[in-house]
């Protein structure tokens, strides 16, 4: 219904599936009054329309099924174009392992250097693609997504290049590490900020596809990584996939743009602010709140364990007797299910709750440490321990991986889609954090080794692994909580 100036004349709509929202005309079309604008239903998501200016003489039109359609494709390549820069970016970060299983036995650059020296490299990228969320996401509200995934295209393929020349162990510390970890938050940033504006109904599905391409990702570039690095050396390769991820980056960077009703409030909240670096400040009302607390607190507990067991799958297979070959398809078997879970997972979370589907995969991820990981550490016999591992692989692979699609989609569910681009950036930077200490620490406990130099035993990891998900499982759980204190008891939260 419309209610203009001239008297309580009313226009009758057809009726269709609707919200309705108050909001201010301009000076411009009269004296300030409110109408309620209707929020339809395209391809069964409530979708957000821009404010706009509306006039008894210029009302609002219908919704049209050719707007609908374009609402359809628009999220089809929304989805398309943020699965792509997480396959790209994050893709050939959690590849780095193929390239730190060569550090390793190579002389000249990496010399009497530590398998932890040479890990740092891999651990500053997957950090600081995460720690940099802040300036990522403020950066994409203040100019636009497209523009910042673009700059991480190109930083992506300068990173790549540069350290394609290193000649001391630092300069890939430098360039593979530092500069490739800002390449990648810039460029996959925007995409996890942007996508879930464009989702209501399925947006846990939606972001399931997104963040499943880093299990993609990492299945499909390890190999490749392996084949460039034998025929044409690593230096070559690294050249070769800086120029496949700059042509991957910017072709996805293109199609992403903020959703009509968030671009319309983006544009409005720049009025008057100075561009520059905009270093970007907490929505501290919300930082303080409790419901904050408990998903910070959750993202850095899990972020601590989370790597750990990826990172080390290979090495725990040799010491269940495995070959090399055969402790490489434990990470293309955690990098499968990975893939698979997300998307799964993520579309129960939008039947059954996206906390609650935070809370349970969190649960079953810590159980999965201490009732197959921790046991295969132990006394049973050697197929016994190796089922357990295999359960495990599986198990985590597809809950762990499940929680990092389903925490931006728990976030815009607790907080709303409105304030989600003003805190999630926040929290990807405390699970950063999480990861830069939790890693380390872990890799430590697993090279306890005795005066013969061999390594002794898993099992202070796992532990630790497995305090970490307790830990998280406990913060998500008050977060469910706290949301019940707000909303009141519902079963699908």
């Amino acid at each position: 219904m419309l209610r203009g100036d001239a008297g309580s004349r009313r226009e009758s709509l057809p009726q269709r599936s609707c919200s309705t929202e108050m909001i201010p005309l301009s000076e411009e079309a009269g004296r300030l009054q409110e109408i309620p604008v209707n929020t339809m239903d395209y391809a069964g998501e409530e979708a957000q329309l821009p404010s706009r200016i509306v006039s008894q003489q210029n009302p609002m039109p219908d919704i049209t099924p050719e707007m609908a359609s374009q609402r359809r494709t628009q999220q089809i390549l929304i989805v398309a174009s943020s699965l792509m820069l997480t396959f790209t970016g994050c893709g050939l970060n959690f590849a780095f392992g193929v390239y730190q299983e060569l550090y390793e036995t190579m002389d000249g650059p990496f010399a009497g250097a530590s398998a932890a020296e040479i890990d740092l490299i891999g651990t500053l990228a997957v950090s600081l693609m995460t720690i940099g969320a802040p300036f990522a996401s403020a950066w994409t509200k203040s100019y636009s997504p497209r523009s910042v995934s673009l700059i991480g295209g190109i930083l992506f393929a300068v990173a790549n290049i540069a350290a394609s020349f290193g000649q001391k162990l630092w300069h890939f510390i430098l360039t593979q590490g530092l500069l490739l970890g800002c390449a990648t938050c810039l460029s996959y940033i925007p995409a996890v900020t942007v996508a879930p504006g464009w989702f209501n109904g399925r947006r846990g599905l939606a972001m399931g596809i997104v963040l499943s391409g880093t299990g993609l990702g990492g299945v499909a570039w390890a190999p490749l990584l392996r084949y460039l690095n034998a025929t044409i050396g690593f230096r070559n390769a690294l050249r070769a996939t800086g120029v496949m991820a700059f042509v991957m980056i910017s072709a996805s960077a293109l199609v992403l743009k903020w959703e009509p009703a968030a671009e319309a409030q983006r544009l409005q909240e720049a009025q008057g602010r100075r561009r520059g670096l905009n270093i970007p400040r907490a929505n501290w009302p919300i930082v303080k709140s409790r419901p904050f607390m408990a998903h910070a607190s959750a993202a850095v507990m899990q972020a601590a364990a989370y790597y750990t067991p990826v990172y080390f799958f290979s090495s725990y297979a040799k010491t269940l007797g495995y070959s090399q070959t055969a402790g490489a398809n434990f990470i293309a078997l955690s990098n499968a299910c990975n893939f698979g879970g997300k998307i799964v997972l993520g579309a129960l979370a939008d039947r059954y709750g996206r906390l609650n589907a935070l809370f349970l995969t969190t649960f079953v991820s810590a159980i999965a440490t201490f009732c197959f990981w921790l046991p295969s550490t132990m006394f049973f016999s050697l197929a016994v321990r190796r089922a357990l591992f295999i359960t495990f692989t599986m198990l985590y692979s597809i809950t762990a991986s499940a929680y990092v699609a389903l925490f931006p989609t728990a976030i815009a569910e607790q907080f709303g889609i409105q304030n989600f681009a003003s805190i999630n950036g926040l929290l990807y930077m405390l699970r950063g954090i999480g990861t830069l200490f939790g890693t380390p620490i872990a890799g430590a406990l697993i090279h306890d080794s005795g005066l013969d130099g061999v390594t002794r035993s898993f099992e202070k990891t796992t532990i630790m692994v497995g305090v970490f998900l307790v830990c998280a499982t406990v913060a998500a759980g008050w977060a469910r909580a706290e949301s019940a204190v707000t909303t009141g008891w519902k079963l699908r939260a």
